[in-house]
C-alpha cells in the first residue's frame, strides 16, 4: 500500500498560513479600533500577531492592506445586517436607506479607519486582493438596491411591464445606475468627517433624503418608458 503524504504536507501548510492570517487579522482588527489607522504601526501588528514582520508583509504589503482586510469583513457584516433589516420594509426609500444605514452608523464610531477604508478602495492598488474583494461588495450593494427597486417596480406596477428583454434590460439599467448612485451619495456621507461639507446636518436624514431623490428619479425614468 502507497502512503500519500503530499496532502499532508500540503494541509499542514495550510492551517500554519491560516493561523498566521488569523492572528494577523486579529492583532490589526484591535489595534485599529484601539488606537485608529495612523496611529498604528506595522511593526506594531506583527508584534502583537507574533509573527515576524517580514513574514507580515507576505500576507499584506501595506498597512492600508491590512485595513482593507479588517474593514472589509465589518463590511460584510453590515451589508448582511442592512439587508435583514431592509427585508422588513414594505416601501422602497425605507429599505434601501435601511439597507445602508449600518454602514453609516459603524463609520460614526471610527470615522478616521472609514474614511482610510473609503480612501483604499478608490485609490489603492488594483491588484491588491483585498481590495478587490471590498469592490465586490460594493458591487453586491449596488445589486441589492438594483434588485429592491425592480422588485418593487414590479409589485406597484409602475411604467410599462418589461414584456420583452429590451424593456427589462432598460429597467435593470435604470436600476444599476440609481444603485451606483446611492453608494456614491453614502461615499460622501462616510468620508464626510474629512470633508467638513454640511456641518451640523443630521448625516443619516441628509442621506435619507438624497435616497429619496434617487428613487423618485428612477421611478419617473423607467415610468416615461
Amino acid at each position: 500500500m502507497v502512503t500519500q503524504t503530499k496532502p499532508v504536507h500540503t494541509g499542514r501548510r495550510q492551517r500554519k498560513m491560516h493561523d498566521k492570517q488569523s492572528r494577523i487579522f486579529e492583532a490589526a482588527a484591535a489595534l485599529f479600533a484601539e488606537h485608529g489607522f495612523n496611529r498604528v504601526t506595522t511593526q506594531q501588528i506583527s508584534d502583537r500577531a507574533d509573527i515576524a514582520a517580514g513574514t507580515l508583509f507576505r500576507y499584506a504589503a501595506t498597512k492600508g492592506e491590512l485595513l482593507l482586510m479588517v474593514y472589509n469583513e465589518e463590511l460584510r457584516t453590515a451589508l448582511a445586517d442592512g439587508a435583514a433589516a431592509a427585508r422588513t420594509q414594505t416601501d422602497a426609500v425605507e429599505a434601501v436607506t435601511a439597507l445602508v444605514g449600518p454602514l453609516l452608523r459603524a463609520a460614526e464610531h471610527r470615522p478616521e479607519n472609514t474614511i482610510v477604508y473609503q480612501r483604499e478602495l478608490l485609490f489603492g492598488s488594483p491588484t491588491d486582493t483585498y481590495r478587490s474583494e471590498g469592490l465586490a461588495l460594493v458591487a453586491g450593494l449596488e445589486s441589492m438596491i438594483a434588485e429592491r427597486l425592480i422588485a418593487d417596480a414590479r409589485r406597484d406596477g409602475i411604467g410599462s411591464p418589461p414584456l420583452d428583454e429590451t424593456a427589462s434590460a432598460r429597467w435593470e439599467e435604470q436600476a444599476r445606475l440609481a444603485g451606483r448612485s446611492v453608494f456614491a451619495v453614502l461615499h460622501l456621507a462616510l468620508v464626510q468627517p474629512s470633508t467638513g461639507a454640511h456641518p451640523g446636518h443630521d448625516a443619516m436624514a441628509d442621506l435619507r433624503a438624497q435616497i429619496a431623490q434617487i428613487i423618485a428619479g428612477f421611478f419617473t425614468s423607467i415610468g416615461r418608458q
